[in-house]
């Protein structure tokens, strides 16, 4: 019984007002998806709010939690929410199946979500001073491949940032402070929101490799490895979208 209220538990807001009154401008939250698939990108979310965010009570984000737990159209809703609210700004990244394969997935997720976060934080003033219109609601940058994009430089930056990163390693080489949260996206709201704009993002990236590489049911299983899959790879042996560092029998 413990266990199950444990995870009906909506993520808790307390760690980001307690950081933010403690003297920190903003948060900024991270997490990834796609690390355990044959196929496709790993997807680095990184979220960044501030007080003003958290001045109000957003009766439409309750829902809130690991994505994990939300189906599709949960996930679609609440993303289209959290794109919309004032305060909310958010950045994604990610890694191909090439540089997964030459780096190892971890260490693939972990330089994507240091370039989510880098860009984030660099983005600050622009994203603050920015007028939003109706084409541009979305409060996000461009997302970021990590293959093609260079470094960024965050250590000249006159405020006060805190990551909180979903597990227990931090990310190398980031020039800011972090907190690791094992099970961050089940306890700490901004988590779990990069856990869903992630997840969202990478569906649909799989759903559009589903109409180029149509035998695999990408557009069902999202790269991870069903039976269905693993069949596929069988019949029809790897696309160039498959980690070859996840070998199968092909």
């Amino acid at each position: 019984m413990g266990q199950g209220c444990f995870e009906m538990r909506l993520p808790s807001k307390t760690l980001e007002k307690k950081l933010l009154q403690s003297g920190y401008n903003q948060v900024i939250g991270v997490d990834e998806v796609g690390m355990g698939c044959l196929a496709g990108p790993v997807v680095v979310c990184a979220v960044m709010l501030g007080k003003q965010f958290f001045a109000k009570s957003h009766k439409k984000l309750v829902g809130i939690r690991d994505s994990k737990l939300l189906s599709a159209n949960q996930r679609e809703t609440l993303a289209t929410e959290l794109r919309k609210t004032s305060g909310f700004h958010y950045q994604l990244a990610y890694c191909y199946p090439k540089t997964i394969d030459r780096l190892n997935i971890y260490q693939a997720s972990r330089l994507a979500m240091k370039r989510a976060v880098s860009s984030l934080a660099n983005s600050k003033s622009q994203i603050l001073n920015t007028k939003q219109t109706q084409s541009s609601k979305s409060n996000s940058l461009k997302p970021l491949n990590f293959d093609i994009v260079s470094d960024l430089d965050i250590r000249n930056l006159d405020f006060r940032t805190i990551v909180l990163v979903d597990g227990n390693k931090k990310i190398p080489k980031l020039d800011l402070p972090q907190l690791t949260i094992t099970g961050g996206d089940r306890k700490v709201f901004s988590i779990a929101c990069a856990s869903i704009i992630a997840k969202v993002h990478r569906d649909r990236m799989m759903t559009n490799y589903a109409i180029k590489y149509p035998d695999y049911g990408f557009e069902k299983h999202k790269g991870y490895g069903t039976k269905f899959h693993q069949v596929a790879l069988t019949n029809f042996g790897p696309t160039p979208i498959h980690r070859r560092s996840f070998r199968l029998e092909y």
